[in-house]
Order: C-alpha cells, then structure tokens, then sequence
C-alpha cells in the first residue's frame, strides 16, 4: 500500500496505482490539450482508439480513472507514446 497527500488535504491509501481527483483532471486536460493540438475531435480520437466517445469526455473532464489497457489505446490513438499522457 502506498499513501498519497492530494492537494485537498485529505490522505488516501490506494492499493498498489491509484489517483486523486487532481490527477484525474490534469491527465484530463493532457489527453484534451493533445487531441487539441491533432485537431481531433472526441469522436475521431475515441474512433482511432478503440474506445467510446462518451469515455474521452469522462476522462478529459477528470470523471474516470482509466485503466493502464485504456491508456494505452489513447495514446496510440493520438501517435504518442504513454508516457506523453502520465508524465508527472
């Protein structure tokens, strides 16, 4: 187990990788800021990914916590590395 300070104060135990709201909504706004840039809509990424537009969305407003599988689609979807998407 591993405890995370999130910036609300608050101390969560997540078991082995877990995120606060925070990160959601930052990874959030690095997967809208690179389908952005591609000029890309949610429906064209979520098409090139594999996935459904309504999860881009969800993600890009910090509303799910993706699995590392789901990552990996987006960031294939968009021609990136995964890496691109968690950077800290």
């Amino acid at each position: 187990m591993k405890i995370k300070h999130c910036e609300s104060g608050a101390f969560l135990m997540i078991l082995i990788v877990g995120m606060c709201k925070q990160d959601l909504i930052k990874l959030g706004k690095i997967i809208r800021e690179k389908r952005e840039f591609q000029n890309l809509t949610q429906f064209e990424l979520a098409s090139k990914a594999g996935v459904d537009r309504n999860y881009i969305g969800m993600l890009e407003r910090g509303e799910r916590n993706p699995s590392y599988l789901s990552l990996q689609k987006i960031a294939k979807g968009l021609g990136i590395p995964v890496e691109e998407l968690i950077k800290p």
